[in-house]
């Protein structure tokens, strides 16, 4: 991503600040699993969407005082022995090249380069990423340093800069779509590797690995989410992901599965016969599920209320399933459709913002993904895409893979040797 990206960001986040500010971001730290190890570290996605920057424990300070703002950048030190064992730090260039920022200071200045401020100027607000998901949520860095400020600085006004960034992000640029766009074409290039390979008895692991080559070998280096591979009943089960169970002859597969390029997240559920042929009983559910999905993509457009896409899910699924009696009731659906049928996504999978209450609106990416799960026949399917809301209607991101039954069918039958020599 050119450095231009995170400008116009900040630009666009700078807009909603007060004058007398100062603002704080933390890209944050892996976290300690055991002994010497710890977990692999991703960046703060507000930090990243602000910056560009990947590597941990770097600080983004912005003071904005006479309708001036002033950007800096706290990074490591370069430590020569501790790049023998884990490489190096990003450098003072690298850092104004990535972010566009121009003034790059070392990280173990940032806390004399806050007090100064504070204590020079006459500050009277103070911004931070203060994301809490609950109240047990653990403390973040910026939460920690919230509230050391304002107990020492108590006249500032603490405002949560995680809505105001969650909101920024909605909206996706022509950079973003296109690495949406590409993660779901890798996302698709692998599930038609696992249609290819695929057979009865195998561990849905197994099956799984199929998929993970496909990624390294596009030098995708980390999944969307972990992978749900779900065969027979445990496709029921709306998230399971142990991935240990057994695809027996005659069971569907359920995949939701995705890679994540550049930061950026693809998103697809896809079902099918491990043995290369539906049921007819598979087949009649598939296809309500496969029809639902059409349709709710058809209504994709600016203007809509988001909650409308679920609203017409409810509907269709009631009508249908009292079609084919799998229900007596309209109140008896949530025993087999139980989620929504969509979310944002880009930085994170389930991504932020107030979208959840808005109408739809062009540069919007969302999911499409209506489910049907019946525990009792052991019949789990969901059909997932991935939706660009455009100016006039939608575009789907997601494409090329086989999608109805014949379609389904009849790759398997031309591309799974397991199923051709049969």
């Amino acid at each position: 991503m050119d450095k231009s990206f995170f400008i116009r960001n900040r630009n666009k986040l700078y807009d909603t600040l007060e004058d007398q500010s100062l603002t704080i971001l933390f890209a944050g730290e892996a976290a300690h699993k055991s002994a010497d190890e710890s977990y692999p570290f991703y960046p703060n996605r507000n930090f990243y969407y602000m910056t560009g920057i990947t590597e941990p424990k770097v600080v983004f300070v912005a003071t904005k005082f006479g309708g001036k703002v002033s950007e800096t950048l706290f990074i490591q030190r370069a430590d020569p022995w501790m790049a023998r064992w884990v490489g190096e730090t990003i450098t003072p260039d690298e850092a104004k090249e990535v972010s566009g920022v121009e003034n790059i200071e070392l990280l173990e200045k940032l806390e004399s380069f806050i007090r100064s401020q504070l204590d020079n100027r006459v500050y009277k607000h103070l911004y931070a990423d203060l994301e809490a998901k609950s109240w047990e949520f653990p403390a973040k860095p910026a939460n920690k340093f919230a509230a050391e400020a304002v107990t020492a600085y108590p006249y500032l006004s603490i405002h949560n800069l995680y809505p105001v960034i969650s909101d920024l992000r909605v909206i996706k640029s022509e950079e973003e779509i296109e690495r949406i766009r590409e993660a779901g074409k890798i996302t698709a290039d692998g599930i038609k590797y696992i249609l290819a390979n695929a057979k009865p008895g195998m561990k849905e692991y197994e099956i799984e690995a199929f998929f993970n080559f496909v990624l390294k070998s596009r030098g995708v280096t980390e999944f969307a989410f972990p992978t749900i591979l779900a065969s027979g009943y445990n496709g029921t089960v709306l998230h399971y992901s142990a991935n240990t169970g057994t695809a027996e002859d005659g069971s569907l597969v359920l995949l939701d599965l995705g890679a994540q390029y550049q930061y950026y997240n693809g998103d697809i559920s896809y079902t099918f016969p491990v043995n290369g042929r539906f049921t007819e009983r598979q087949k009649t559910i598939y296809n309500i599920v496969l029809r639902c999905n059409q349709e709710v993509t058809k209504r994709v457009k600016p203007g809509i209320p988001y909650t409308d896409l679920n609203d017409f899910t409810i509907q269709f699924f009631t009508e249908e399933l009292l079609k084919i009696g799998l229900i007596q009731k309209p109140e008896e659906l949530t025993k087999y459709y139980f989620h929504h049928v969509s979310h944002s996504l880009g930085l994170d999978t389930h991504d932020v913002g107030s979208y959840r209450t808005d109408i739809l609106r062009p540069g919007e990416v969302i999911t499409n993904e209506p489910g049907l799960y019946i525990p009792e026949e052991s019949i789990g399917i969901r059909i997932e895409d991935d939706v660009l809301v455009t100016n006039d209607g939608y575009e789907v991101l997601t494409t090329g893979l086989p999608r109805t039954v014949e379609e389904i069918e009849s790759f398997m039958a031309e591309h799974n040797k397991n199923i051709k020599n049969k």
